[in-house]
């Protein structure tokens, strides 16, 4: 049956960033991964403090992430 998940990597769109991850940056955030493109995608990631990473993420202009 495998093995059950034990850590959550919830994601939350953003419309830019760059700007999101300067924000969070000036409120005391700490970031495990700075903005760095990854294929379609531009991803930043942090950690909530009690475990989880969170990611952020803003798709390219000619990508969309609705259903």
């Amino acid at each position: 049956m495998g093995h059950p998940a034990t850590r959550a990597f919830p994601q939350f769109e953003v419309a830019d960033i760059h700007a999101e991850h300067a924000r969070l940056r000036e409120l005391g955030v700490c970031f495990l991964m700075a903005p760095i493109e990854a294929g379609p995608v531009t991803v930043a990631v942090f950690d909530d403090t009690c475990g989880h990473y969170i990611q952020l993420i803003q798709p390219d202009a000619a990508t969309t992430m609705d259903p």
